[in-house]
């Protein structure tokens, strides 16, 4: 999927859709901590979740400086994120683990672009930028432990 979000044209309606992809992204990583059979996948999992609860946090924090309301969930994306990893839980710990590597890669793209965002502050870009990365780790250990 190709997403839009991080281009916004306000700093405000970036921050509000970056809260709102965080929130799909949680919902589909406590689907996949209740569905992986695997112990160390579900702690790995969980540290991941973890890194999303955190970007919430200053999201929101940031919405609050900005004086705008902070979305307390996803969207309709939720029903996508999670029906993915529903079908993968079908076949195996490994296809629930390859299934979330595809949904890290619409996280990665809107903090790549809201990285490099100019209705952002500088703050905000640095903090993008964290965001970034933590998701290429996520995404690069779930590809590696759906191959192993």
């Amino acid at each position: 999927m190709v997403t839009t979000v991080g281009t916004e044209s306000t700093f405000e309606k970036l921050v509000q859709n970056l809260i709102i992809l965080e929130h799909d992204a949680i919902a589909a990583y406590e689907s996949t901590i209740q569905k992986l059979e695997d112990p160390t996948s579900k702690a790995k999992i969980s540290e991941f979740k973890a890194d999303h609860d955190s970007h919430v946090a200053e999201l929101t924090r940031m919405a609050g400086t900005l004086g705008v309301s902070a979305p307390q969930e996803g969207d309709m994306k939720e029903y996508l994120t999670t029906g993915k990893i529903a079908l993968a839980s079908m076949v195996g710990d490994k296809t629930i683990l390859k299934a979330m590597s595809t949904n890290e890669i619409e996280t990665k793209m809107a903090y790549d672009q809201a990285s490099k965002n100019t209705v952002a502050t500088p703050e905000a870009r640095t903090f993008f930028q964290k965001a970034l990365a933590d998701e290429t780790r996520h995404k690069a250990w779930m590809d590696t432990a759906a191959e192993s």
